[in-house]
């Protein structure tokens, strides 16, 4: 009995040994804190990026797909950033990752995709997904980060938030929540299987509402500008922004401003076990980069 019991237990650490999750975009937002939680929960990691991690994976570099899937058996799958036509690229790539021994995918996509046409990058990745027969898959859409205010678009510039989202409302969801739901559905793949999950802050806010929030932990006054669509669209571009992205930015900040911005919901709760940050906690944690 005492040699049975121990000879179990040698295969269940070698079946665990032999689990190794990949985690593509490991140095930006949602992929360095997923892999943060991984490997938390003592799941082997394999981070992946142009440069600062375990492998280099390029998309428009094949060479690097091989190796970077090298012993992988889960994925945390993110699309090729400021693009809107890689589906066909992405399901290459998930064709080589079958042949690697990929045997679950959780994909960041976005909140509301589900009501995608097919022709939509990211609804193509998660139509492309449910029919593979040889992995699993677990969709992820989210709602608008809270960091966007603190890394990213939404910044304050000159104490102001400009984006042409209008008096809409938006339940802003942390990083750190979909990371942690992230890293559930690779941990427990099993159950979580063919879910589509959509993370969410507990309260939905309108920019005007998030401005004040933020004043209130940076301790000085943020307001909110709303705007002409096209001319902050085409000031994005000026940036450096690729010009066909328009076509992503026009309908994410419509879709705000119309009133159809993502509202509250249990999933974080549910996946994760423990209640979404709020904007309030979120601000005040965050206060010393708009300081």
């Amino acid at each position: 009995m005492k040699l049975s019991l121990f000879l179990t237990t040698i295969v269940c650490m070698n079946s665990t040994d032999t689990n190794q999750v990949l985690v593509l975009g490991a140095t930006g937002k949602t992929g360095s804190r997923v892999a943060e939680r991984l490997s938390a929960h003592e799941v082997s990691v394999r981070t992946a990026a142009r440069s600062g991690a375990d492998a280099r994976f390029d998309w428009d570099s094949q060479a690097t797909w091989e190796q970077t899937l090298r012993g992988a058996t889960g994925l945390y799958l993110v699309s090729p950033i400021l693009r809107i036509d890689f589906a066909g690229l992405v399901g290459r790539f998930l064709d080589q990752a079958e042949r690697a021994g990929v045997r679950h995918v959780t994909y960041l996509s976005a909140y509301g995709m589900e009501h995608a046409p097919a022709e939509v990058a990211l609804r193509a990745v998660e139509v492309d997904l449910a029919a593979r027969g040889s992995l699993t898959s677990t969709v992820i859409r989210p709602a608008w980060f809270m960091e966007d205010f603190s890394e990213t678009f939404l910044q304050p510039v000159n104490d102001e938030i400009v984006v042409p989202a209008g008096d809409g409302a938006e339940a802003f969801v942390s990083v750190e929540d979909i990371a942690a739901v992230a890293a559930v559905t690779l941990t427990e793949p099993e159950m979580h299987a063919g879910r589509a999950y959509a993370p969410t802050g507990p309260q939905a806010l309108t920019m005007a509402q998030a401005a004040a929030m933020i004043s209130a932990a940076a301790g000085r006054t943020i307001t909110y500008r709303d705007p002409d669509r096209e001319q902050w669209i085409a000031a994005m571009i000026s940036t450096g922004i690729p010009a066909e992205y328009a076509a992503v930015l026009r309908p994410l900040t419509a879709a705000v401003a119309s009133g159809n911005g993502a509202r509250p919901n249990s999933d974080v709760l549910e996946v994760a076990g423990t209640a979404p940050v709020t904007f309030a906690e979120f601000a005040a944690r965050t206060a010393p980069a708009w300081k």
